[in-house]
């Protein structure tokens, strides 16, 4: 599945969910802060996708995990909340083969059966608007949050770093 391939199953689930989001086509942007000024948009209102994985005993699970762009991970916090020990970030080639996307392309939706979806709840508590790549770094979507909740479901995980 190409990049492409994930911007339109991506738009064919937002138009069959009757979305609230627009697609904004731009030059590619490395940071977070570049692409939301690219945008027009806070930086907070990015929905930055991380893939990892967390273990514990008898227990393996990769999970997406989705936060404000502005805000950073704790990984441990996230491994306890979910069952495990520890989590650490996937290799590029896993998060190549979990969400046919390059690092920093990954909309926040899980379209494989291995990659369980979660998001920090602050997402949902800011901005009336998400924004985030959508399979490529030349094209971003911007969806109503309310919208997203109701579409995704993701598992409400609170893993952001609060110091």
């Amino acid at each position: 599945m190409s990049s492409n391939e994930i911007f339109n199953r991506l738009t064919v689930l937002l138009d069959d969910n009757h979305a609230r989001y627009r697609v904004i086509k731009h030059p590619t942007a490395g940071r977070s802060e570049e692409v939301a000024k690219i945008r027009g948009t806070q930086l907070g209102q990015g929905a930055k996708g991380l893939v990892c994985h967390v273990k514990g005993e008898g227990f393996r699970q990769y999970i997406l995990a989705i936060l404000p762009a502005d805000q950073q991970a704790d990984l441990f916090a996230l491994a306890k909340q979910l069952g495990g020990t520890r989590a650490s970030l996937a290799s590029p080639k896993e998060v190549s083969e979990l969400t046919q996307c390059v690092f920093g392309a990954i909309p926040p939706f899980s379209f494989h059966p291995d990659l369980k979806l979660v998001a920090d709840p602050l997402l949902f508590e800011r901005f009336d608007e998400l924004a985030f790549n959508a399979g490529s770094l030349e094209c971003s979507v911007i969806l109503n949050t309310k919208d997203y909740h109701r579409i995704a479901q993701p598992e409400l995980v609170n893993f952001r770093r609060t110091e």
